[in-house]
């Protein structure tokens, strides 16, 4: 079996639990969940759905990066929201951070996110 190497970087928010940021095994990069959490302050950046979405993208952005990648690396994105009527939204915003071809994605509705959170992504990217 691969080594699993742990990725960690402090320009994405740090983790609040029992999980690494990221854990590569390989070259596929298992990326933990990342809510709108302002790195620096570990606060959420906003209460706008819009506002939230950017940072989580952003925070995915640092960890692709600290991992040797980037978005355009990621195969797999899970999109958890409060409110599925969010979803063009979501869609319009991730517009601005990929390019076809795009990666595979779920979108799925669940009643509660951490520390309140209006979204919550999580991801594979293979590097």
């Amino acid at each position: 079996m691969a080594d699993k190497i742990i990725i960690a970087t402090d320009k994405a928010p740090q983790a609040i639990g029992t999980y690494s940021q990221a854990v590569k095994v390989g070259s596929t990069v298992y990326l933990s969940g990342q809510i709108p959490l302002n790195p620096e302050t570990m606060q959420m950046v906003s209460h706008e759905f819009d506002a939230q979405v950017v940072q989580v993208f952003e925070n995915l952005t640092a960890v692709c990066a600290a991992a040797g990648g980037s978005l355009s690396d990621i195969v797999k994105l899970n999109i958890f929201m409060t409110d599925l009527s969010n979803f063009a939204t979501v869609n319009e915003i991730m517009g601005r951070y990929f390019e076809q071809p795009y990666p595979a994605r779920a979108a799925i509705g669940v009643s509660q996110l951490p520390k309140g959170s209006l979204v919550e992504m999580d991801g594979v990217m293979e590097v």
